[in-house]
Formats: structure tokens, sequence, C-alpha cells
């Protein structure tokens, strides 16, 4: 991905990840809900600490919590962490849940540790994305769209086009996939083997490659790739 620059460099930047549960106020189970979503942040955050071990590399500045209601956040230290990790949470929710998200990269200042109270051009960035994708998905043809990026005043990051580009794509394949075809990705993201997710999936192996080609699902995982690599 190309790096675009707006205004002075700025330092100490981080990935800040928001996110909220769509139609959240129309469910008639609201504690279910809660848990459904407390559990997949905690699940994801045990994920990424094992990819921390195994690498050494450090993925998350503040792990993944909810902040008010149907509301989470948390901090990377790289945009393609934070889109990762969005792509991870939706696909675990959806379709029983749906999420929209807004990443932002800049910098981020941490106002009070407990409750964790974070502020600053990086949030900021984040709260704007997360507003953009809210009131996009609102137009003719832009329905499916969950996820956008944005990239602080002053900072030095992937370029806000080409990312949000790549997201609009993802968005609206991931919109379109049956069930059967979610779990089919879920499993080829996770590393399984087409015969394995077949055995997952009840379906013979056959059928998972049908759907591999058929759905572009080689695609989206191709591209997953990629976008993980965003600094």
């Amino acid at each position: 991905m190309s790096q675009k620059k707006v205004g002075p460099s700025s330092a100490a930047a981080v990935a800040t990840l928001l996110g909220d549960v769509v139609g959240s106020r129309t469910t008639t189970d609201r504690r279910a809900l809660h848990a459904r979503l407390s559990g997949r942040l905690e699940e994801l955050n045990d994920l990424l600490r094992s990819e921390e071990r195994a690498t050494g590399e450090q993925v998350v500045m503040s792990p993944l919590r909810i902040t008010a209601g149907d509301e989470y956040q948390g901090t990377f230290a790289r945009v393609g962490g934070a889109l990762g990790a969005a792509r991870w949470l939706r696909l675990s929710l959806w379709p029983e849940v749906d999420v929209r998200q807004g990443v932002g990269w800049g910098p981020v200042e941490v106002l009070d540790e407990d409750p964790r109270v974070e502020d600053g051009p990086g949030w900021w960035a984040a709260r704007a994305a997360i507003i953009a994708v809210e009131e996009a998905a609102e137009r003719a043809g832009h329905r499916r769209r969950r996820t956008a990026y944005r990239l602080a005043e002053g900072c030095t990051g992937a370029d806000e086009s080409t990312v949000n580009a790549a997201l609009m794509l993802r968005d609206e394949l991931l919109g379109r996939l049956s069930e059967r075809s979610l779990g089919v990705l879920r499993g080829l993201l996770s590393g399984r083997t087409q015969r394995e997710i077949a055995e997952d999936e009840a379906i013979s192996a056959s059928a998972v490659s049908q759907r591999v080609r058929h759905d572009g699902l080689a695609v989206l995982v191709a591209a997953e790739e990629l976008l993980g690599g965003i600094h």
C-alpha cells in the first residue's frame, strides 16, 4: 500500500479500532447480545496474545474491550493488525450479529487507566471512520459497507483511498456470502485444508472447492494477507 502524509509527521502513532453492533436497539435479548460480543472479544484477545508469543512481536497495544453498551475498542501496533482483527470479529459474529467498525491511525493518549479512557488524533480518526461508514451504508448500493479507515491529520500512514477501496470490496463480497460459504472462508483464514473444512461443514471436498472458486474465497484470503501487511 502507498503511504500518504498529511501535514507534519507525528510520533508514537497506533491503529485504533472502534466498533459497534448494527441495529442493536432492536435486539430483544440485549443481555445475550452483550455476552456474545464480550465472549468474541475475549476469544480474539486470546488469539492475538498467542500470535505475539509465537512471533515475538507486539500486535496489541491495548486489548479489545466493551466501552459502553454495544460499543468496543482496542489499539494495535499496525493498521494491518487492526484490519485483521476487524475482519475476524465480523466473521465470528456474522450473520447472527452484524458490526460496523472504524480504524484510525495516529497518536493516542491514555487519559485514565481504570476504566481506560483514550483520546487524541488517532482515536478521533477512528471515530470519524465509523461515522463515515455508517453514513455510507445508508446510500443506495452501499448498504453492505461496514468498515472504514481514516488517517489522522499530521500523520504519515497508509493512504486512505487505497485502504478504503480494499475495505469496500471486502465488505461487499462478505455481505454476499451464504452461511455455508462463510464457514468455508473462516476455515481457509484459520489455515485449515479444504478436506478439513469439508469435514467441519459436513459437505464434500468438491463442494468446498466449488465454493472457493465460485465465491471468490481464494481472492478474499489473498487480499487479507495483503491488508494484514499494512503498517
